[in-house]
């Protein structure tokens, strides 16, 4: 494993998923050869989804010939746990012209040691208002009544149960690409003798 503080072994490429507080850094070394250091600028902007007014802004710096992004632990305190989408644009100084060179999304995941944050994902969610649901369904098996002239219908008990079995299986996959993200075997894997 190596050292994350350490900026000569930041990994390649954006993160695709970043703790709420963590300090993070990588590089992109492939730029360099399009845009030398001495003529351009790089910088990351990114929105949560849904927009609003908190852009986040990403300079890069220049270590070991490359361009090197760092986000300190207090500027990603500041990140809603959410999914972003983030544009990397590159300036040329002379001019003060700049082209996006390259789009993508990242999650900010809950910090679990001090947010206080549900860290499940919203299928784990889903599957127990869903169960609460039919667990209480018993008590009050009403498919449809009218208040006020308004009519309201409640779902079935089968509509319920295919909801309930459609993300328990969003379940199973989200924990199945984390073992794999983790390099570890998961119910997916195929194993083969010979």
């Amino acid at each position: 494993m190596a050292n994350l503080f350490d900026p000569n072994q930041a990994p390649e490429g954006e993160p695709t998923e970043i703790v709420v507080g963590d300090y993070i850094q990588w590089k992109r070394s492939d730029l360099v050869t399009d845009y030398p250091l001495a003529e351009y600028s790089a910088e990351y902007v990114a929105r949560i989804t849904g927009g609003g007014a908190n852009e986040i802004k990403l300079p890069a710096t220049e270590s070991g010939g490359t361009y090197l992004f760092t986000v300190d632990s207090a500027t990603s305190a500041d990140f809603a746990p959410g999914l972003y989408h983030w544009q990397l644009e590159i300036t040329q100084t002379s001019s003060a012209n700049r082209v996006v060179v390259d789009i993508g999304d990242f999650t900010a995941i809950p910090d679990m040691d001090s947010n206080q944050a549900d860290p499940r994902i919203h299928a784990e969610i889903m599957v127990a208002k869903i169960q609460t649901i039919l667990e209480g369904k018993a008590d009050s098996d009403v498919s449809s009544y009218s208040i006020a002239g308004r009519s309201l219908t409640k779902m079935s008990f089968q509509e319920l149960v295919d909801a309930r079995d459609y993300y328990k299986r969003e379940v199973i996959a989200h924990n199945n690409a984390e073992l794999v993200k983790r390099g570890k075997k998961n119910g997916a894997t195929v194993q083969v003798r010979f």
